[in-house]
């Protein structure tokens, strides 16, 4: 149901009161001698536009015209009957009033634009190509150039050339590898080079298919968020472990006890 703005209850208010007190003069003239109430009084308490108003009465009149020829040509089909002409309406009469004695038009109660709405809704899907593809091709040229650029200007930080003679120790993995190498220390090789990340790398496959929600608010994907978050602080922690505090034989220290055993 649509809820009725304000100003508009408010006019209807008025010119219901108008109305009635129409009706109340109506009633008090023709009570004292018959007077009729004025036209002009009735546009004024029924705010119903004038040439409405003269649409109505000339309808009326046609209606009344009408019925009286239809009355005439029966009288005069029966030979002798007598011909009952219908009243003729009233020219200054109140025009009628619907439930509660209003006599406004529902056209000008109620506006086309409080019961349409003609605004468009925006759509949030654009198509792969080109909307997508091209933004990502044009940021992997800017990543490419700036690597380029990076690398004439600083040099990447390498050690001497290695002996074959001489392991380091502790021989580390490059960082993204201590992870994996921290599980080969707890673990079979077996199940911490297989089993472990084919599992991690099966349920991040999954998620997608298990957590269909298409919202993008990261209150309505808790599952998503949640598995991803384990998934990375599982990985950041076996790989601050491994850089941090794993000494002389990979075993553990304390990197402020016995020095940091980590290069880039």
């Amino acid at each position: 149901m649509v809820e009725i703005p304000e100003h508009l209850r408010k006019r209807a208010e008025e010119a219901r009161a108008k109305a009635e007190a129409a009706k109340a003069a109506q009633a008090g003239g023709a009570a004292g001698g018959g007077e009729a109430v004025s036209e002009a009084q009735q546009q004024a308490a029924s705010k119903i536009p004038p040439h409405l108003l003269e649409r109505s009465k000339a309808a009326r009149a046609q209606a009344a015209g009408d019925a009286t020829a239809a009355g005439g040509g029966e009288a005069a089909a029966g030979g002798g009957g007598v011909a009952v002409a219908a009243p003729p309406a009233a020219p200054d009469s109140v025009p009628a009033t619907g439930p509660g004695g209003h006599t406004q038009r529902l056209l000008t109660v109620v506006k086309s634009g409080s019961i349409q709405d003609v605004k468009s809704k925006p759509q949030d899907k654009v198509h792969v190509w080109p909307h997508l593809l091209v933004v990502e091709f044009v940021a992997s040229l800017f990543i490419t150039a700036f690597t380029l650029i990076f690398s004439i200007f600083v040099n990447a930080p390498l050690l001497e050339l290695a002996n074959y003679n001489q392991t380091p120790n502790p021989s580390k993995a490059p960082w993204y590898f201590l992870g994996l190498q921290e599980l080969l220390t707890m673990f079979h090789p077996m199940v911490a080079g297989v089993t472990i990340p084919g599992i991690g790398l099966l349920a991040l496959m999954l998620a997608p298919y298990i957590d269909r929600n298409p919202s993008k608010k990261p209150e309505d994907r808790k599952f998503a968020i949640s598995l991803m978050t384990v998934h990375l602080m599982f990985w950041a922690v076996l790989v601050i472990i491994g850089s941090f505090f794993r000494g002389p034989g990979f075993n553990f220290v304390f990197p402020w006890q016995a020095g940091l055993f980590f290069e880039l």
